[in-house]
């Protein structure tokens, strides 16, 4: 499971950060600058690349859980983009956004999971109190 978060969210990174960027230059009719939608997408990657060591580690139920809030966010913030570029995009811009949309997907579902088989935050085992 640590494995296929890790593969994830490398791809879903190198791709929002390069591929979207280029992707939506070619379809889009307007020819957007690459080199300013890549500073755009670093820009709005700085939370995901601060948690990338948390999540390539993937052993702190804490961590994990504080990743999966922010990771949230970013799949809230797809949907929205791919639900609002519906009206007025070609079918090969909606694929773009879309694959963007299911790897954040991805990455939260194996975070649920990999939160699923990792140790319990509340029971632990603590020492008896000497009085």
């Amino acid at each position: 499971m640590q494995q296929r978060l890790m593969l994830t969210w490398l791809v879903w990174l190198i791709y929002r950060l390069l591929g979207l960027p280029i992707l939506i230059s070619i379809f889009n009719p307007m020819n957007p600058d690459i080199i300013g939608g890549i500073a755009w997408q670093a820009l709005w990657l700085v939370p995901a690349l601060v948690l990338t060591p948390s999540i390539l580690r993937g052993r702190s139920p804490y961590a994990l859980l504080v990743d999966s809030m922010v990771t949230l966010v970013y799949l809230g913030a797809s949907g929205v983009v791919l639900f609002a570029r519906i009206y007025g995009s070609s079918w090969a811009e909606l694929a773009v956004y879309l694959l963007d949309f299911v790897l954040i997907f991805l990455i939260n579902t194996w975070l649920f999971l990999l939160l699923k088989r990792l140790p319990s935050m509340n029971n632990v085992e603590k020492p008896p109190r000497q009085h």
